[in-house]
Parts: C-alpha cells; structure tokens; sequence
C-alpha cells in the first residue's frame, strides 16, 4: 500500500535524516518535502549558520529573497536524496508557524504519517526553546515519527 507522507525540511541535519528515514523505510511512499518560512524568526527558518547581524534587515524583501534562495537550496537538497529511490517526492511550501503549518497541511491532504526530525532537547532547554516536534506530535491528527539525535540528550 502506498503512503503519503510529510517530512518537514529545514537544511539541517535532521531533517535530512528524518527524509533518509522516510525514503528508506516506505517504499513506493508519495514524500512531501515541506518547508515553512516562519517570518518571526530572523535565520529563514533554516538550520544554515547566518550572521544575523550581516543580514539584511528582518522581513524586508532582501530578506525574503534570501530565505527563498536558501529554501530552493533545501529543496535542491531533498530532490538530490530522492533520486536513487522508488518514492514520489515533491516540494511544498508555507509561510508561518511552523507547527501549526506543518499540522495544518497534514489535516488538508491526506497525509498519512509525518516524518521529522527533533533535537530532542528535554529539561529547561526544551521549556526556553519551544519544540515544534513535540507540538507537531500533540497536535497531529495522523501519526508522527520522529527522528531524534541522541547527542544532545
């Protein structure tokens, strides 16, 4: 049986574990790749080292620019993973909270299962922090796997 699956992407290693995960574990599966914009934070919602400071300024058109390279970059990224496997991907975007983005979609299409990756952080890092796993996961109607660095324990 064919899955449909969503796998939010965000350039970092993770998140390129968590599609590896996915197109190895669900042959034949249909893969979203799906990236959110979140405007609210200034590193284009991406885990590349950006000097903010350098930056152009938050939420300027230079800056969407920039963010949307750096997305083509991520999806560029995700096509290249795909493309020794059976799965169907595709790319999609959002522009939002990331969470709520990610649960939002996954409610509109028929999604399957989610597959994405978390630091799994615990502790006060995790209360300072905020996890959009960990909110994907109480908020999801479908099930979520989620891939986890154990370094960072």
């Amino acid at each position: 049986m064919s899955r449909h699956l969503l796998v939010p992407v965000d350039g970092s290693p993770l998140s390129r574990q968590a599609l590896e995960f996915a197109l190895e574990e669900y042959d034949n599966a249909s893969i979203v790749a799906f990236h959110v914009l979140d405007p609210t934070d200034p590193g284009y919602s991406s885990a590349t080292e950006i000097d903010v400071r350098n930056e152009p300024r938050h939420g300027s058109d230079e800056w969407y620019e920039r963010a949307n390279e750096e997305e083509k970059r991520i999806f560029e990224d995700a096509r290249e993973l795909a493309a020794d496997s059976d799965a169907d991907l595709e790319t999609e975007r959002a522009v939002g909270d990331p969470a709520r983005e990610i649960v939002d979609y996954a409610e509109d299409h028929e999604i399957d299962q989610i597959v994405m990756g978390s630091h799994g952080r615990s502790g006060a890092t995790r209360l300072l922090l905020g996890s959009v796993a960990e909110l994907v996961v109480r908020r999801s109607p479908v099930p979520v796997t989620v891939v986890r660095d154990e370094t960072e324990r």
